[in-house]
């Protein structure tokens, strides 16, 4: 048997007055997670072990079996995997975002949806002005930053303090010094970059500073193929996700076209997830758009992704023979702007029946699964 895991980040949702008090995942048109909760089963995941702050880093180690009490170390060092990065074991990998922030607030953790070229382009600038530190340019605003000999520190993720002033927010203890010393000077150096002044004339956000989080030292994973006796697959357009495949020894499956954003190639990833099927016995097939759309605030977006996502299921329920599954990792409400560690809603097409007839937050609390912890559910799935 061969199995299909999508993750539409970020998907589940609260209800909201200007959709009829329907959560957006209950608002979208999804005849095809629909058609796979009437077909098959659902339950509610806790993706988030108490303890834990409700990232997606938690989240998706969480759902692939990866305990995070056990191998978490933060999410800097799995993105560096993900960009080649062979950290020593002294290294200390922080995960390094371009944001906006005017008179001390925090306006917007992407920096206006960066380029990735501007964004390469900049931390080009920053590595040469910045030599303490190692810094590398990532997807869009996600970057990475790395101290040798670090000793870590408390931060805070950026998309989680939007609208709100900065200074309660940075970095403290260990390396903090260190960071706050990077992000003062990254202010002088970007302040009149001419990526930032092209930007400017077309009225697009700027980025003003880099923002350090999630530091953490080199992690082990025991193999995919060990843990589950299956070869694995993981596609995503997030640095983050493909380090967490490569740490597992997952086949990482790059496709063109994929952004992480709103704008992503659903249809590619559709297509190079069946195409992967061919040889692999498991594929985790992620989109992150649901989640873009949740931290924007913007309903509309949201409900579009899911109903994007939901083409992406019906491609894969039309060409693919084996058990597909569908869930998101954590909730990322529209009224938070960020993510809650609420249970998550999943479906399951080819493990059993039950009487759920619809894909949603409140069907998904009487399905058939019951309520079951995130680390057990690709044990569930391949029982």
């Amino acid at each position: 048997m061969k199995y299909i895991v999508i993750c539409g980040d970020g998907m589940a949702d609260e209800p909201i007055a200007v959709l009829g008090n329907k959560t957006p995942l209950e608002y979208a048109k999804t005849p095809n997670m629909d058609r796979m909760a009437r077909e098959g089963a659902c339950g509610l995941l806790r993706t988030i072990p108490d303890g834990f702050e409700a990232g997606s880093d938690i989240a998706n180690m969480s759902i692939l079996g990866y305990a995070p009490e056990k191998y978490y170390t933060g999410r800097g060092p799995l993105e560096a995997l993900s960009m080649g990065v062979d950290l020593a074991p002294g290294d200390v990998a922080y995960r390094c975002n371009l944001v906006t922030v005017e008179d001390n607030t925090m306006v917007d953790f992407s920096a206006g949806h960066i380029s990735s070229e501007e964004g390469a382009e900049l931390f080009t600038s920053l590595q040469r002005e910045i030599p303490e530190v190692m810094m590398k340019a990532g997807v869009s605003y996600r970057n990475l930053l790395v101290i040798p000999e670090g000793k870590g520190a408390a931060t805070t993720p950026p998309h989680d303090i939007v609208g709100q002033g900065i200074s309660p927010y940075l970095p403290k203890g260990g390396d903090a010094e260190l960071l706050l010393h990077c992000i003062g000077k990254s202010r002088q150096i970007l302040d009149r970059h001419p990526v930032n002044e092209a930007r400017k004339k077309v009225g697009k956000r700027i980025a003003t500073r880099i923002w350090a989080w999630s530091g953490g030292h080199k992690p082990a994973f025991p193999l995919f193929s060990t843990k589950y006796g299956k070869k694995g697959g993981i596609i995503s357009a997030v640095d983050l996700l493909q380090g967490i495949g490569r740490c597992a020894g997952m086949e990482v499956i790059r496709v063109p076209g994929a952004t992480g954003f709103l704008d992503t190639d659903y249809d590619a990833k559709a297509r190079y997830a069946l195409a992967a099927m061919e040889h692999l016995d498991f594929l985790y097939l992620h989109i992150e758009a649901p989640d873009e759309a949740g931290h924007m605030g913007s309903i509309e977006e949201k409900v579009k992704a899911i109903e994007r996502v939901d083409d992406v299921a019906g491609t894969i329920l039309e060409n693919f023979n084996g058990v597909v599954a569908v869930l998101p990792d954590h909730p990322t409400p529209i009224r938070a702007k960020t993510h809650t560690r609420d249970p998550v809603p999943f479906t399951v097409l080819g493990k059993g029946t039950d009487s759920t007839r619809e894909f949603s937050e409140t069907a998904a609390q009487s399905g058939g699964f019951g309520t079951k912890n995130a680390v057990d559910f690709l044990t569930l799935l391949f029982s």
